[in-house]
């Protein structure tokens, strides 16, 4: 299941008013602390918050137990049913587009994993909850994101220049007390597919990582070589 927790801005987005009464999908959650669900390691928790850039909405959604973070720009106000279809799509890509760039497919049997993603996701819930830590993230986000933004001139107009977004914040350094330190957002949610949605043991998610750390190094020395020319 997918748990979207929401700030008070995020949950405001969401809501809508008829007929002057309001009306909102975002429920109160089983407990202030998202740590503390009992909906076992099968729910996704995720946080969700809204702002404004450029008079369009925009949601940052990001995963609490990873920090792997998307970001969803114009994000039609009250659709959630949108919003859930235009995510799950999201995560799909970014995830498989990383494991194509860094040889992580090979772990990767699509039937088990379209099964189980499909299974995983068909069901969520809103809850109007934070989580302090994750929200620091998304305010570091939020800045450099209007950042470039600003410098582009405009939102990204598709979600293949969104999703290269994604991939370049979920390339940066973030400390993650559950992970015990720092990680890489974009490898730890590389463990986690592999882990929730493709059946690999802690043995094959450790060679999938050597792998991509290998190929990191690769891409680095490449690039390092090619400005020294």
């Amino acid at each position: 299941m997918l748990i979207f927790n929401c700030t008070e801005a995020a949950s405001n987005f969401f809501g809508r008013v008829h007929k002057g009464k309001k009306i909102t999908p975002v429920e109160k959650p089983p407990s202030t602390v998202i740590e503390d669900d009992k909906g076992g390691e099968s729910a996704e928790q995720w946080l969700v918050h809204a702002t404004i850039v450029q008079r369009k909405h925009v949601l940052y959604v990001i995963h609490v137990p990873t920090r792997y973070c998307m970001i969803f720009a114009d994000a039609k106000k009250a659709d959630i049913e949108g919003f859930v279809k235009r995510f799950t799509d999201r995560w799909q890509y970014g995830v498989m587009r990383d494991a194509t760039q860094h040889d992580a497919v090979q772990w990767m049997a699509p039937d088990v994993m379209q099964e189980r993603f499909a299974e995983g996701s068909h069901e969520y819930r809103l809850y109007k909850r934070g989580h302090r830590s994750a929200q620091g993230h998304i305010k570091e986000i939020a800045w450099i994101f209007e950042d470039y933004v600003a410098e582009w001139g405009s939102l990204p107009p598709d979600e293949i220049l969104a999703g290269r977004f994604d991939a370049l914040i979920n390339g940066f350094v973030r400390g993650n007390k559950s992970t015990k330190g720092y990680s890489l957002p974009d490898e730890e949610m590389m463990a986690h597919w592999l882990r929730q949605y493709c059946d690999v043991d802690e043995s094959g998610i450790q060679k999938a990582r050597s792998r991509r750390q290998e190929i990191r190094r690769e891409i680095r020395e490449f690039e390092e070589a090619q400005a020294s020319h």
